[in-house]
Parts: structure tokens; sequence; C-alpha cells
């Protein structure tokens, strides 16, 4: 699967991810061809070598010789990709970044999203580089899409409602729940449009993952700061490994005078939380004394919900909270029908057609109970029945 990350060292913008898919390799005639299937036109790409500080880029340009005569609605945007001959992969998510566009601003001024009328990003040029960038990673048969912290910016920056603070309004909306900071020059970094993109796009966030790039690619933004490289820097390639990387967080604390009759309740309330796992592990803790470490893995937005429990359920007077980055392998969940009755296991694709696969443990214990049966017998039937399906 080819995997693309984005690197927001400098933020990120609509025209920037343009010129880094192309620096990467994307041909621009391949991607004016397919923004034809867009019902817009009096635009043409253009493509040029800058420099930005010791980088070497590509900046892309929509130079636009024939624009709308007034900002446009959402409702005529979706109008206008819905009736495209654009891929639906691509559609949908134009779709979905002009209406996260629409309620970040919607946030911003107090008014409901139908309501909006893009004055930065409902003009042509905007319009080309949010299905641009779209398009662009579908034509490079991009399979999965990640990106590191995103840097905003900072400063003042002057707009078309007055001085504002860096990030604006939009921005600070869209950047709820995602890993970002300011650093580099007192200016704007990222744009709605790019920060829209990018929600969209990537579907983790995180350092470099591990990966075998095949193409860099540099984006070049429209401002040249003295001493800083205003790019937005992608790595194109393979993943190392058969699984695929994400970050989850990892809420652990020490305990050594909680009765192990509570073990149980605290477990199946941290799972009933959004843990994706919970262990136990002895440990000897100062002056000698034996005590456990409960250590819970969770989705960064289950956090709170996974301390709450630890804090309210056992006698942690705090719990330690640190980001970990962990490599899994796309699973799915099949159900089988055994001689014994139905069961599901647990497929795991080891890549180039190979699986592992484990059976359900409940699924197996109520069967077992049921039959009287040993539970070994049990998950012998369920293997035996997932064997025969892949003989077939």
């Amino acid at each position: 699967m080819t995997h693309l990350h984005f690197d927001c060292f400098s933020g990120i913008s609509g025209d920037m991810v343009l010129g880094a898919l192309v620096d990467a390799g994307l041909p621009l005639t391949d991607l004016a061809r397919g923004l034809k299937a867009l019902p817009a036109d009096g635009y043409r790409l253009r493509a040029r070598p800058v420099r930005r500080a010791g980088l070497h880029a590509t900046k892309v340009d929509v130079v636009v010789a024939r624009g709308y005569r007034e900002p446009l609605s959402l409702r005529r945007i979706l109008r206008l990709i819905g009736t495209s001959r654009l891929p639906a992969p691509v559609k949908d998510r134009a779709r979905e970044t002009f209406e996260r566009l629409a309620r970040a601003e919607g946030l911003a001024h107090r008014v409901a999203a139908e309501d909006v009328r893009f004055h930065e990003v409902g003009v042509i040029d905007s319009l080309v580089d949010v299905v641009g960038g779209i398009l662009g990673c579908h034509l490079l048969g991009v399979g999965r899409i990640t990106a590191s912290a995103v840097n905003l910016g900072g400063g003042l920056m002057e707009s078309s409602h007055g001085t504002l603070p860096v990030p604006g309004p939009a921005v600070a909306a869209l950047a709820r729940g995602l890993p970002v900071y300011s650093g580099g020059p007192s200016r704007e970094l990222t744009t709605p449009t790019g920060l829209a993109l990018l929600r969209v796009l990537a579907g983790g966030f995180g350092p470099l993952p591990v990966m075998t790039p095949s193409a860099v690619g540099h984006g070049a933004g429209d401002a040249d700061p003295e001493g800083w490289p205003n790019v937005l820097r992608v790595f194109i390639g393979e993943a190392a490994s058969a699984g695929r990387s994400d970050r989850v967080v990892e809420v652990e604390t020490n305990l050594d005078d909680l009765s192990p009759q509570a073990y149980d309740l605290v477990m199946d309330r941290l799972f009933a939380a959004g843990a994706l796992d919970v262990t136990l592990t002895p440990v000897i803790m100062k002056q000698g004394r034996p005590g456990i470490v409960l250590a819970a893995l969770a989705p960064p937005a289950r956090t709170e919900a996974v301390a709450d429990v630890i804090l309210k359920e056992t006698t942690s007077l705090g719990v330690r909270v640190r980001e970990v980055d962990r490599l899994v392998l796309p699973r799915r969940s099949v159900s089988l029908r055994t001689k014994l009755g139905p069961v599901r296991l647990k497929v795991a694709d080891l890549g180039d057609g190979r699986v592992k696969a484990a059976p359900e443990y409940q699924d197996c214990r109520r069967l077992a109970e049921r039959t009287g049966r040993p539970l070994r017998d049990v998950m012998e039937a369920a293997m035996l029945a997932f064997s025969k399906t892949r003989s077939k």
C-alpha cells in the first residue's frame, strides 16, 4: 500500500499541497486533465521551481482569467462537485472538506453553516486547490495518509474582518482535537483550506512513521520569510511492515492497597470506557512492598474517560499518561458455524494473501459451558471451520 506523510513544519495550505504532490512526481498534465471533470473553467495551472530559504520547491499557481463575480455558498459548491465527473471517492472527500470549512466559518462568525459565504475559499483557485489536492492523492494511488503535528504560525494577521490573532477563528475551530503548535516567523502559516484538507485526508497524526520513501516533495507557499523554509514536505513510499501504524495513549498507575477482588470490575469498566487493552503487572515497590502496575491503552479521544475510571474505581491518586506508536495488522471479524455452534474469529491480514486467525474467547467459553465440551475442543473446531473456508 502506498503511504503518504505530510510534514507540516511550516503549516499547510491548498497550493502547498498541490506543489508538494507535483514536486514528488505527480505530472501536472495529469492533474490538469483530471480537473477538467469539474464544471469550472477560466483558469490554468502553472508550476514553477522556487527556493524557500535552503530548500528547492515547486510552487503551483491557479492562474484565473475568468472567475466568479461573488462569493459562493456551500450549497452551490456542493452542487458543482456533485455534478462533476470526478471519481466517487474524490467527490466524497471534496464535499466533506467544504462542509468542514462551512462549519468552522460558521462557528467563527456565529452563523449557520448553510449561511456561510466563502469570501476566502469560494473562488476558482481555492476550489481547484481543494479538489486538486484530493485528486492528486487519488492519481498517485495513495492508500494511507498520515501527518505530523501542524505549525499554525503566530502573531497577528489582517483579514476582511480586521486584525486577528494567528491562528484565525476558522483555523482555530478546525484545529480542535489535532496536535498543533506555534513556531517560526510571526505570520499565518496554516490556512483554513489547508487544515480542512488535512483533516479529511489524514488518518493519523504523529512523527514520521516507519516507511520506505520512494519520493520526497516540497510544495512552496506564497510567502517567503527571510531565513525560513516556507514549504510543505511530503514523503511517499511503502510501509516497512505488514502492519499499519497508529498512535494510542497509555494510561497507567501503581497500586499497592487495592483488593484483588476489584480487578475484574475495574478492567470491565475500563473496556466499557473505550480502552483497547488493559494489563495488570506485579512489581516490587518502595520499601520492598509488592504492588501492581495497572496500564490501559486507549485511543487519544478516550484518554479522559479511561483515566476517570482509574481515579474513581481504584485507590490511585494520579495516573501517568503518554502517547505511544504501535504497528497493528489490518483485521476483521468473521462469524463461522462449527459442529458445536457459531463462533466469531478475529482474522488479521499478513499481506501476500496470508492471514492468521484466533477464535473469540467469550464465544468459545459460552459454547463450552452449553455443550459440556472442553474449551480446547471448541477452539479447535472453530479453527478447523476457518481452515475449510480458506481451502475452498
